[in-house]
């Protein structure tokens, strides 16, 4: 099937103002009558849900956390990109369009992309009316840094911390509406499955984690923000909750999952300490505007203290191998080139794994006190998890999974091929193609919610008659049912092996054959394994407790199985896409180290349909056009 994106035509910088205009509408009185569930309350979800609620629906929030203000968005720190040009050095709306076009290894839809760069200036005036404390300069003006993959400074920030000051004014506007009593907040609830009636989205399928009962809730449509899949490598820089589960489980239920090979790898993170680690620590990329990063030039001194390392015996390789962006060259192109030290010998640290950002050269042009001033909380936080100063020595950074850029399908209205369904922020594929630029994860999560969803979930509302399927309707029992059956199933089998066994395995094999890089030969080895080690976990995994309380291995069982269903289909997608781009890297596609894209095969959004139980995926295309912006190779050099 050819999928179509419903993406407006005409001069690109008029198609989000005129699709606006021809959205039907809802009269301010209808909109009482309409009920919206909102899955997960990060930047994307709590925006919408605040949004939704101000217009007049009847919205009802879920989160599995005990509160919306710990969704994983508070884990940000580097910041939100914006086209406003305050430096007055070059940027534009246009640029900002490019740049992410151009990031994403052209694999992103021009239409989404520009109504995301077009609306960035609208998400700054938000959030600062919100009382958000962006960084300000001398003066008192808003200020801002550079991130990776341009040649701007375009990025507003609150220290080392704006993913969480941003969420607490998309909370704080939520809590208002749920004071109001426009949004009704249920914490504690994971959605176990999606209600679709006659092909229509109408509801979903909940867990109290709490109690363990099993709720049903109804609505005229349902809107997913529930983030990424990373710990799908089990070590990642997400949250030990963050799963593919709502995803997954709305792909079981006709949602087309598109390009779920697309993953990235963040470059500055913490190493892996050991074995038994349960997560892994980002440290933001806005650190590479003053922080130097180099290796060794010699095997034999890595072992050395940096110190004892002369100038001349360091190689600093990304200002080498990309001089036009150097330290601020894009993630995965980062990300690659320490792999490529560390696989050359030169890695620092425990095993190898690891390079240094160095601060020294900017500690002396600006002084300590700036530094401390830019990211004194980051270097806090490095300095409790290793017990290294870095202000005194190097930091240790080795990359770490970090950020989905595949998602369910959406078209440009956010909208799934299953009506009523609408995907938000990291859980739709909309914007950032085979890679995601920093500080653009921020920026997509609340454009979708402040200043899309609001329009275009009124387009479709506007063709719905309110209320149709209440929660008395058999589907609705029927996932209950199946839910609770399978809860039984995992209760019931008694095993020897504990669930985070399962998920470091599966983690591990992600990890090493469809990570950094991957191969035909290595993703083949996993459609081996990781089948087999999914009939292992249905006979041998053990899960203590019952599933009428609280029980968070049952919890933790689920996501795996989840994760050991999925994990198939993303190497799948790796395999089948024989090209590089962006954070797929297949290494039989490379020229001197670099991505080699094919164009001519693989311009396209690959679209996966779940077909059943042991039956092999259908795979749906979405041409890419481009209009406004060349097919070129991407060079950062």
């Amino acid at each position: 099937m050819i999928l179509d994106g419903k993406c407006p035509t005409g001069p690109i910088e008029q198609t989000w103002d005129k699709h606006r205009f021809d959205l039907k509408l809802v009269n301010p009185a209808n909109k009482r009558k309409y009920s919206v569930i909102v899955v997960g309350t990060g930047l994307a979800g709590g925006a919408a849900a605040a949004s939704l609620g101000e217009l007049g629906y009847n919205v009802q929030a879920f989160c599995y956390q005990d509160s919306p203000r710990r969704a994983h968005s508070i884990a940000a720190q580097g910041g939100i990109n914006a086209a406003k040009n305050y430096p007055n050095d070059g940027d534009s709306i246009y640029r900002l369009f490019y740049d992410t076009i151009k990031g994403g290894d052209f694999r992103a839809r021009e239409a989404d992309v520009w109504r995301l760069a077009q609306v960035s200036n609208n998400i700054i005036d938000q959030c600062v009316a919100q009382g958000v404390p962006f960084g300000r300069d001398y003066a008192g003006y808003l200020d801002n840094r550079s991130f990776g993959g341009a040649q701007v400074s375009r990025t507003f920030f609150a220290r080392g911390q704006t993913g969480q000051q941003l969420l607490l004014g998309a909370y704080s506007a939520l809590s208002r509406q749920i004071k109001l009593g426009s949004v009704k907040m249920y914490d504690r609830r994971e959605m176990l499955d999606l209600v679709v009636v006659d092909g229509v989205a109408r509801g979903i399928t909940v867990r109290n984690l709490v109690t363990g009962e099993i709720e049903s809730y109804a609505a005229d449509a349902v809107c997913l923000a529930t983030g990424g899949y990373v710990n799908v490598f089990y070590l990642s820089t997400n949250a030990m909750g963050c799963s593919v589960t709502a995803n997954w489980k709305a792909h079981k239920k006709g949602a087309y999952f598109a390009n779920p090979c697309y993953t990235q790898i963040h470059p500055t993170c913490i190493p892996q300490a050991g074995d038994y680690q349960s997560k892994l620590t980002l440290m933001s990329e806005s650190l590479r505007n003053d922080g130097r990063v180099w290796v060794p030039k010699k095997k034999e001194d890595c072992g050395k203290h940096p110190a004892e390392i002369a100038e001349d015996d360091r190689d600093y390789y990304l200002e080498r191998k990309y001089p036009s962006y150097g330290n601020l060259a894009p993630r995965d192109i980062a990300s690659r080139a320490a792999k490529e030290q560390c696989d050359d010998g030169r890695g620092v640290g425990p095993g190898g794994r690891g390079v240094y950002l160095d601060f020294a050269d900017s500690i002396k042009r600006l002084g300590e006190d700036t530094i401390r001033e830019r990211y004194g909380n980051l270097f806090e936080m490095y300095e409790k998890i290793t017990d290294e100063n870095g202000y005194k020595r190097p930091m240790r950074m080795y990359p770490a999974p970090h950020y989905s850029m595949g998602g369910l399908w959406v078209d440009y209205n956010l909208m799934s091929n299953i009506p009523g369904l609408f995907v938000l922020g990291e859980a739709n594929f909309s914007v950032h193609g085979a890679n995601r630029l920093g500080a653009s994860a921020l920026m997509q999560g609340l454009a979708d919610g402040y200043f899309v969803i609001p329009y275009t979930i009124g387009g479709y509302l506007a063709t719905v008659k309110p209320g149709q399927v209440k929660t008395d309707h058999p589907e609705f029992k029927k996932c209950e049912e199946d839910v609770t059956a399978e809860q039984n199933k995992m209760l019931g089998i008694n095993g020897k092996k504990t669930v985070f066994e399962f998920m470091r395995e599966v983690g591990g094999l992600m990890w090493e054959n469809c990570g950094m890089a991957r191969t035909k030969e290595s993703l083949e080895t996993n459609l081996k394994k990781i089948p087999a080690l999914r009939e292992e976990f249905w006979k041998n995994v053990k899960v203590t407790g019952s599933g009428s309380e609280l029980n968070q291995q049952l919890e933790n069982a689920g996501r795996t199985a989840d994760f050991l269903e999925f994990s198939e289909l993303m190497c799948k997608d790796a395999l089948h896409r024989n090209e590089s781009c962006g954070g797929h890297f297949r290494s039989e596609y490379q020229d001197a180290g670099e991505a080699q894209r094919d164009d001519v095969n693989f311009c396209y959004v690959g679209a996966w349909e779940y077909k059943g139980a042991d039956k092999e995926p259908e795979l749906h295309k979405e041409p890419l056009k481009f209009d406004n912006v060349h097919l070129a190779i991407r060079s950062y050099k």
